[in-house]
């Protein structure tokens, strides 16, 4: 299921770019945001001690919200700017947000609890 999510949400985002409307690549930026998303949570993990183990979640929860807010104001950025059209911005926004609840059912689904 997580796999199909996946491709469904790249779809959308190669849609964005790839259709003869828009033929602009630029939307195809969001995917830097989707590698370094899950990023924050795993040094958070890793770096957490004992006592101060509250405020590495804190932090790691700041800094991925961050970038996924990041992820969904490019496209807005750059439709307002007439870099790319309208339509590719809703394509983009639309695949963040498949791609988004694919990260999130990866980590609630196969990530163990006991780990933080």
């Amino acid at each position: 299921m997580l796999a199909m999510l996946g491709s469904i949400g790249m779809t959308m985002i190669i849609l964005a770019c790839a259709l003869p409307a828009y033929k602009v690549w630029w939307p195809f930026f969001v995917v830097l945001f989707y590698l370094i998303t899950p990023i924050p949570a795993l040094i958070g993990k890793r770096n957490s001690v004992d006592g101060d183990r509250m405020a590495a979640v804190t932090n790691s929860i700041f800094a991925t919200i961050g970038i996924v807010i990041s992820s969904f104001a490019l496209p807005i950025v750059l439709a307002r700017s007439d870099v790319i059209h309208w339509g590719a911005c809703y394509l983009t926004l639309a695949g963040n947000c498949v791609a988004y609840l694919t990260i999130l059912g990866y980590f609630f689904g196969y990530e163990s609890d006991d780990s933080w």
